[in-house]
């Protein structure tokens, strides 16, 4: 099947498909750099408060079409995500 219209809406869902994932890849490397500071400074790793706020935050910036509530799905998706891969980055930079 040739649809130029279905090409394009795929070759631009495509493309903000790499965004998405340079963008959580970036927020990434920041939580496992931030982690790595409250290691070196002996600070707990998680902060309960900093993530209601980080989703409050993410709620109030919200401009749609993504309701509110989508918007908590995704961090209850992102937030657990991020920190386990900063925690296993921490570990794969431990030395042995």
């Amino acid at each position: 099947m040739d649809d130029s219209v279905l090409a394009s809406y795929r070759e631009r869902i495509s493309a903000a498909d790499d965004g998405v994932l340079a963008a959580v890849n970036h927020r990434l490397q920041l939580v496992a750099e931030l982690h790595a500071h409250k290691r070196a400074k002996g600070l707990p790793l998680f902060d309960a408060a900093r993530e209601q706020d980080v989703v409050a935050r993410a709620v109030a910036r919200n401009g749609g079409p993504l309701s509110d509530n989508g918007v908590r799905q995704l961090y209850a998706l992102l937030l657990p995500l991020c920190t386990a891969e900063a925690a296993r980055l921490g570990e794969e930079a431990a030395p042995a």
